[in-house]
């Protein structure tokens, strides 16, 4: 575990957040501005990730969304995430309300536009002390004695901090073309978030930025292909995707997806899902391809994703791009 540990750290390289390979079901962690970004009256959200499979308590993270269209230029979104890891009942926590207007528009229909939006909320860190071990806990003759009072005194076991952020998303609505571009550019952590649990409780979560885009093709009356594009950094962290996913029309209400995504340097991540009724499963897995992979075994990462979008009488005739899923 000391290995795993070490090694670990040295690729993350200072990034802290969580993060989800179908980051496009969990819009307010990639880009608040793709709140509401869906034809309907709102959308619900849960994804579900887990990796390090072999080690005792792995990394397990799981998240719910949802998002409100309103009859204004706004729109609206809260969004809870929870991921837990390790022996020691750690868990870190985050609470995010999303309020993006989506009033500007660059063509005189309405169909090219531009959202603009603000997040806060909060991130809490956590560990249970009564699960941990500690050195002199152990006896040379009789080994470990979770009875034994230990020395070691942690002052703090829990830690919350106010968090904002702030994102910025155009996209082409336009109906019948052939190609539909969307991109966007977001900033989390502006404030800088106290790290409490720092050596002396005063370092700052570094910002994090994301730069997304992509173009929807059509290939067919029944086909359309979306590649797409992703670029993070976060302190010292970066983060390079690239990918592109297959909607293929299969029945009236029913629709096929399959896709991948390649994080370089890092891994292959497969995707297959379908849409029904306006329920969209999806299916994911991480096969790790760094030199972390080929040291650690079980560092592959599989993820479940369901949303479900409660949809208006009447489609608009933009719907078929208005909610682009990579």
């Amino acid at each position: 575990m000391a290995l795993i540990a070490t090694v670990a750290s040295v690729y993350a390289e200072a990034q802290v957040d969580p993060h989800f390979t179908q980051y496009y079901v969990y819009p307010s962690w990639l880009n608040p501005a793709l709140t509401g970004v869906f034809d309907g009256d709102y959308r619900a959200s849960v994804a579900y990730r887990t990796q390090w499979g072999d080690i005792s308590s792995p990394y397990s993270t799981t998240g719910a969304s949802l998002e409100i269209n309103t009859n204004r230029p706004v729109s609206v979104g809260i969004s809870l995430l929870d991921q837990s890891a390790g022996d020691g009942g750690y868990h870190y926590t985050t609470g995010y309300a999303s309020m993006v207007f989506s009033g500007v528009r660059f063509d005189a229909k309405g169909y090219q536009r531009l959202n603009a939006a603000l997040q806060f909320g909060f991130i809490q860190r956590r560990f249970d002390v009564s699960k941990l071990s500690f050195g002199d806990q152990w006896n040379p003759v009789t080994g470990y004695n979770p009875g034994t009072q230990t020395s070691d005194i942690l002052a703090r076991t829990s830690a919350t901090s106010f968090d904002a952020g702030a994102g910025l998303l155009y996209y082409d609505a336009t109906p019948g073309k052939k190609a539909n571009v969307y991109g966007g550019f977001a900033v989390s952590h502006i404030n800088r978030p106290t790290d409490q649990f720092s050596e002396d409780g005063t370092a700052t979560l570094p910002m994090r930025y994301t730069f997304h885009a992509g173009v929807r093709l059509v290939l067919s009356e029944v086909i359309s292909l979306t590649p797409n594009a992703l670029y993070l950094k976060q302190g010292t962290a970066q983060e390079r995707m690239i990918g592109a996913y297959m909607q293929m029309k299969a029945l009236p209400g029913t629709d096929f997806l399959l896709g991948a995504n390649c994080r370089l340097n890092d891994a292959i991540t497969p995707y297959v899902g379908f849409n029904y009724n306006n329920f969209v499963l999806g299916m994911s897995y991480d096969i790790n391809a760094s030199d972390l992979g080929k040291i650690v075994k079980g560092t592959n990462s599989f993820e479940l994703t369901l949303s479900y979008t409660g949809q208006k009488s009447a489609r608009t005739p933009d719907a078929e791009f208005i909610c682009p899923r990579l």
